[in-house]
């Protein structure tokens, strides 16, 4: 049985991410039973599925946006068109719109 990459099954937990929803580095990290968060940032920033996989819903975990391999002008677009609202940086209305996955 062939075993996923560390990236493979952080895309997988990202799937689950519903539109209009958040999750953070850190909750990744958790579903997947590890502290690497920045193996996470490192793994959506070289996202090969993107958009279908959304590592644009993937915030930092104090409701900053965070980065995005395309821009941050790009991840809020991509976010706002999803309803996430976001001022000065920061998610609004943060708890209402963190996903955690299990």
């Amino acid at each position: 049985m062939k075993k996923s990459s560390f990236s493979e099954r952080c895309y997988e937990i990202l799937r689950t991410v519903p539109r209009g929803k958040v999750t953070t580095y850190k909750a990744l990290a958790q579903a997947m039973g590890t502290k690497s968060y920045r193996a996470i940032g490192n793994a959506m920033h070289r996202n090969p599925y993107a958009p279908q996989v959304p590592c644009h819903r993937v915030v930092n975990s104090n409701g900053t946006i965070g980065g995005f391999a395309f821009g941050l002008a790009k991840k809020v677009s991509l976010l706002k068109n999803e309803g996430i609202r976001i001022r000065a940086g920061k998610i609004q209305d943060f708890d209402a719109v963190l996903y955690r996955p299990s």
